[in-house]
């Protein structure tokens, strides 16, 4: 069982940054691949970036490379999205989940997540 708080949204001039973060808990963190994805208003929810368990492989959606990066610590059991020259339609709420079997880049394939923390960049 893996509960997931995430924390650091808020709302943001485009052009600006801002840092999630989610706390896990549980004594196997270090063996989960997590992600975090968005949904915005009226959209389907989107994967936006996954990590390793180990932390040594990642992968971005297109939109965000290039300005976000996802990072964890294994001792603290949080995961991180540093999210860099943010534009209007990063607006969403962005949710970090914790992989269970599957593809890597859906949904579906994540068994925990956490309740969701809102993002806002205004023009």
């Amino acid at each position: 069982q893996v509960q997931l708080v995430e924390s650091g949204g808020g709302l943001v001039q485009a052009g600006g940054s801002l840092r999630l973060s989610c706390a896990a808990s549980g004594r196997t963190f270090s063996t989960y691949g997590m992600a975090w994805f968005r949904q915005a208003p009226g959209k389907e929810r989107e994967f936006v970036a996954t990590i390793s368990g180990g932390g040594e492989l990642a992968l971005y959606e297109d939109s965000v490379k290039g300005r976000f990066t996802i990072s964890r610590d294994n001792a603290k059991n949080t995961v991180d999205l540093q999210m860099n020259s943010l534009k209007p339609e990063d607006t969403a709420v962005y949710y970090c989940a914790a992989h269970a079997s599957g593809s890597y880049t859906e949904g579906p394939s994540y068994g925990y997540w956490g309740q969701g923390t809102q993002v806002t960049v205004s023009s």
